[in-house]
């Protein structure tokens, strides 16, 4: 978590308090723009804050929030914040994040029903007493009852977006310490899972070294509990802008480097393979190399000369498989290839279009121009805008007349900025009958058409599936939007079936898309591998909406090699030329 986004959050959180409490719209609200201002921003406000008129001249910020932000980067706390937190029970903001549970039903919870966390909303909803706050009905409470039973099935997992930059932060700390060679994580987050449970980091030092490695490591500020400390493994609890995680740090000596990353980033079933094809080779695998089987107990092997332990490659190549990608580690047939194979994975130099915007004319922050100039300075031959249709009133969706405007402003734009092509598009709203926001005659004037469910996400599968495949069947529409609408470790989203969808989308010559922003990563990476059997192309997007949203790219693109996606099923990493021809062909 950045510190704007730490920063965000306390703005966000007052606002949330102030709302709780009953206090005016006008401060909450004033708030909440300064919690969007900030997370938007791609500028640093650490050393944005140093010159306080230049806090003033951003729209959004007034007098009073400046002197909250310099409180914050001063102090690294806010004096009002404290105060409310003191005023408001502090799991009655748990509460706020439960899906269905708006602040003013929050309010009432507390003040009628002494609801003050997720438990005692729990105890309100199996009493019954849930029911006699105002407009609660039996079938609010049920969406509620599930949400809640998601959350917390959600478990201690990390978010990708949240724990990728955690662990770079710490993997370039330790690289800096004295003796030490090389250092990189392992495990889940390796191999680009969308959830993790804690971070592994393989540290190669040499043997004087290590101790005072895994000490130094133990004192960084941001430890807040020390779980084990050895010579060679240390475990700690760290905090870094709120979030909470374990890190495991393990040092080898470099020569064994690449056995110890290749054992701690494999899925358990893809280390098991490797093990039993090393024992019927008359081998035997660990986490410092590949060894003979003499027969005799040697768990690290330390005595003996290994086969092959410097780097993965050599290991591989050792035991006669393939080297798979480390997203491909999930014994699915990776190893199942001959040694040598290309396993041709999408790379984030691949990609050179993004088909999925927003600008100011619905939720976004940057203007058409703005836009354009940021994707071409990203090396993209190709952006769309795609903004909301008009059912999205509260990302201020366009209407016809809106639209229509919007068309003409963006072939505007495209005489304003050269070298790459600005399409006109929209993000049109399945509605839960599988009919689309706008008329086919609209859609017809657009180069690019996103179609993608934003609401009546928690319908049956059935239903679901209906619903998507009607958009999947439309002739005008090129891409499916986060097919799903979940939202990791907060929203399930649908559950339509998978097969059937990608099936359709295959005969269709619909494009389904990986939603690269690390909350969504949806298409999740087992549906892109379903889609890609099947024979679908895939979109990976950013969906953007502000600068920092290209950056979630990243997320995107190992959920696609994940699921075995090339550049060439990807749409994004086609040439221009490909692109828009397979564009056109959607309009005849």
């Amino acid at each position: 978590m950045s510190f704007n986004t730490d920063l965000a959050r306390r703005f966000e959180e007052i606002a949330a308090m102030l709302e709780l409490l009953g206090e005016d719209s006008f401060r909450v609200n004033a708030h909440r723009k300064v919690a969007r201002v900030i997370e938007d921003s791609t500028q640093d406000f650490s050393e944005l804050a140093q010159d306080r008129e230049a806090l003033l001249a951003i729209d959004g910020i007034g007098k009073k929030t400046a002197d909250k932000i310099l409180e914050f980067v001063t102090s690294g706390d806010i004096e009002e914040h404290k105060e409310l937190r003191e005023k408001v029970p502090a799991g009655l903001l748990d509460v706020l994040a439960i899906p269905g549970v708006g602040p003013k039903t929050a309010k009432h919870l507390w003040e009628e029903l002494g609801v003050v966390d997720v438990p005692g909303l729990k105890k309100a909803i199996e009493d019954g007493s849930i029911l006699t706050i105002p407009r609660m009905g039996e079938k609010s409470v049920e969406k509620i009852k599930s949400a809640i039973a998601f959350h917390e099935s959600a478990g201690d997992r990390t978010p990708l977006g949240i724990a990728l930059p955690i662990a770079e932060q710490f993997a370039a700390r330790v690289r800096e310490l004295d003796g030490v060679k090389k250092c990189e994580f392992a495990g889940s987050l390796r191999r680009g899972r969308d959830t993790i449970g804690d971070i592994d980091l393989i540290c190669a030092a040499t043997d004087k070294h290590a101790e005072a490695v895994g000490e130094a490591f133990r004192g960084f500020e941001e430890v807040k509990e020390v779980l084990a400390a050895g010579a060679t493994k240390s475990s700690v609890r760290v905090e870094v802008h709120g979030v909470r995680i374990q890190i495991d740090l393990r040092i080898v000596p470099p020569d064994a480097y690449g056995a110890a990353i290749l054992y701690f980033t494999g899925s358990k079933a893809h280390n098991v393979r490797l093990r039993e094809r090393a024992q019927k080779q008359g081998l035997t695998l660990n986490e410092y190399g590949l060894f003979k089987d003499d027969g005799k107990p040697a768990p690290q092997n330390r005595g003996a000369k290994a086969i092959a332990s410097k780097t993965e490659r050599d290991i591989y190549g050792a035991l006669k498989v393939c080297d798979p990608p480390p997203e491909l580690r999930e014994d699915t047939g990776e190893l199942d290839h001959k040694p040598g194979h290309d396993f041709d994975l999408v790379t984030l130099d691949d990609i050179k279009a993004e088909l999925h915007a927003h600008t100011t004319a619905s939720d976004g922050a940057l203007s058409i121009v703005e836009l354009a100039q940021e994707a071409k300075r990203r090396g993209f031959h190709t952006i769309a805008v795609t903004d909301h249709s008009k059912s999205q009133q509260v990302a201020r969706g366009l209407d016809r007349k809106r639209l229509l405007a919007h068309i003409e402003d963006i072939r505007a734009a495209q005489d304003k900025v050269e070298g790459i092509s600005i399409l006109a598009g929209t993000e049109v709203d399945i509605m839960p009958d599988g009919s689309l926001d706008y008329s086919d005659d609209l859609l017809e004037k657009l180069d690019v058409v996103v179609a993608s469910p934003h609401w009546s996400l928690s319908q049956k599968p059935a239903e679901a599936t209906k619903r998507l495949l009607k958009a999947i069947r439309h002739p005008l529409v090129h891409i499916i939007g986060h097919p799903t609408g979940r939202l990791i470790g907060r929203r399930e989203g649908l559950s339509p079936d998978i097969s059937e969808l990608v099936g359709a989308a295959a005969e269709h010559d619909t494009a389904l898309e990986i939603n690269a922003h690390w909350l969504r990563l949806d298409l999740r990476d087992t549906h892109a591998r379903a889609a890609l059997a099947a024979g679908c192309n895939i979109a990976i997007d950013c969906d953007v909406h502000a600068v920092t949203d290209f950056d979630n790219l990243r997320f995107g693109v190992l959920t696609g090699r994940r699921a075995g996606l090339s550049p060439d099923r990807c749409l994004n990493a086609w040439t221009k030329t490909r692109l828009h021809k397979w564009l056109a062909s959607k309009r005849g």
